[in-house]
């Protein structure tokens, strides 16, 4: 049990790192700055940790940036606002990934440029035998150390790990929680401590300083990354970080208490 605990907790907070960390920050906003040997290391870091539900980085940071720039309107690929369920909202959203992973449909040239491609391995992030394998090695693990059958419906999760991470952040970080900043869309801060996405759901923080890698906004909030991010700062593996502006922008809410948590939108 404790290894199967282990094994599905490593899988989430890995992928949901390099989600946030190198499809997100570094992929779609550049916050930082990358050697081409670190961008390697961190893109096949984020196929080997998603695995079969590997995110193209071209494609995720298309969808990101056309998020940002039609935030919770018609354009938006991605906002629940438009959609009755998070379940539809991921088909849709799905199907707007392909068309981009898979080049069916060409983007406004603002919204590809500078992203991070390796085309060999893209092409095997897509390929179904590529994905059908991975899913069997984490099956394995199951039948190996599941002491009930109940634990294998822990596998769907596996194998579309990215998707999930994505559908929590966009659903829940656009309906539920709190607004530091009011904005013409309806993000929203869901956790003070994100520890589910690792920063992800401060989603409202994220819309107002959108160049920031902290996005934590006010001293009770929590991103797990940030001190991630500082640490390979002063290991010389990222450069070029992007100054910090939220904080100083949120300093006169910080003698307030805490807003209350604001469900729906």
């Amino acid at each position: 049990m404790a290894i199967l605990i282990a094994f599905f907790a490593g899988h989430w907070l890995s992928s949901v790192f390099c989600q946030t960390f190198f499809l997100h920050r570094y992929g779609a906003h550049r916050q930082f700055d990358l050697s081409k040997g670190w961008e390697r290391f961190f893109h096949l870091l984020t196929y080997l940790t998603q695995g079969p539900s590997y995110l193209n980085p071209r494609a995720y940071a298309i969808l990101h940036r056309m998020h940002h720039a039609f935030s919770d309107t018609e354009r938006d690929p991605h906002s629940p606002m438009f959609h009755k369920n998070v379940f539809t909202m991921m088909w849709e959203t799905k199907h707007r990934y392909d068309d981009f992973a898979y080049r069916r449909v060409e983007p406004e040239a603002r919204f590809a440029s500078g992203t991070p491609e390796w085309p060999m391995l893209d092409k095997l992030g897509q390929s179904w035998p590529a994905r059908i394998a991975w899913g069997a090695a984490y099956t394995a693990v199951y039948v190996a150390f599941a002491p009930s059958a109940w634990w294998f419906l822990l596998l769907p999760a596996h194998y579309i790990m990215g998707p999930i991470h994505g559908a929590i952040v966009n659903w829940g970080g656009h309906k539920y929680g709190y607004r530091n900043f009011e904005m013409g869309d309806k993000s929203r801060n869901t956790l003070v401590f994100d520890f589910v996405t690792l920063g992800e759901l401060f989603q409202n923080n994220h819309h107002e300083f959108a160049m920031s890698p902290r996005f934590a906004a006010r001293w009770f909030e929590v991103d797990p990354t940030y001190p991630v991010i500082l640490m390979l700062e002063k290991l010389g593996i990222i450069t070029n970080l992007s100054p910090q502006r939220a904080s100083l922008r949120a300093r006169a809410a910080d003698a307030s208490p805490p807003p209350e948590p604001v469900a729906g939108s």
